[in-house]
């Protein structure tokens, strides 16, 4: 279960790191770089901090099939059919959420295996990194401002934090992985979900007497 999941999450960046590039007059070989990176930034570089060399999908290379096929898949059927205009922020949360909880997951399994103990707050920085990197990568590459820094996505690294933290706090507590693995994904996905839909964020921060 755990391994298909982790195919799941690198195919739905990989369409978000496609539908990045609409409009922007990139080309296949673009496309699939776009969705690369999306699909793997935040897991090696989740990998490489915590030393677990070679990174996961060098180790196996069905990952990068999974990316470059849901990448082809997405770029051909897009030039043939109208895809919703939300759809990106849906795959988006989509690979947000599983990727946050793999990476809190193995930081929490990789650590132990190692005799060092998890720190709920490492488990959770490896969470977001995972979830998160991807996506500012491609960002960067497209000359966007990341989506985790941009105010109107509303909710993208916080959803993430909480989802990683609701994790961590029910293995603790004595949930069976998979139970609190569904329970982290589940509240990233309905936070993020219903921040892009009601327009939810974190207040600015102000000083007294300061007018925006």
């Amino acid at each position: 279960m755990q391994y298909w999941i982790e195919h799941c999450a690198v195919a739905g960046s990989a369409i978000s790191g496609v539908l990045a590039a609409s409009g922007r007059k990139v080309d296949l070989f673009g496309v699939i770089v776009l969705a690369i990176i999306t699909a793997f930034g935040g897991g090696t570089l989740r990998d490489v901090i915590l030393g677990e060399l070679p990174v996961f999908w060098v180790r196996d290379p069905n990952y990068l099939y999974t990316a470059i096929g849901a990448a082809l898949f997405t770029f051909v059927f897009a030039r043939w059919f109208a895809f919703p205009d939300n759809l990106m922020q849906m795959a988006d949360a989509s690979g947000l959420a599983l990727f946050t909880i793999l990476g809190a997951r193995k930081a929490t399994l990789y650590l132990t295996s190692l005799g060092i103990p998890a720190a709920p707050v490492i488990a959770v920085a490896m969470g977001v990194v995972t979830g998160v990197a991807g996506g500012a990568l491609r960002d960067a590459l497209i000359r966007e401002v990341p989506l985790v820094f941009r105010k109107q996505i509303y909710l993208y690294a916080t959803a993430a934090i909480a989802g990683a933290f609701a994790y961590v706090l029910l293995r603790r507590l004595g949930w069976s992985d998979p139970r609190a693995s569904l329970a982290g994904i589940s509240l990233i996905l309905v936070l993020r979900l219903a921040a892009i839909r009601w327009k939810l964020s974190l207040p600015d921060f102000e000083r007294h007497g300061e007018t925006s």
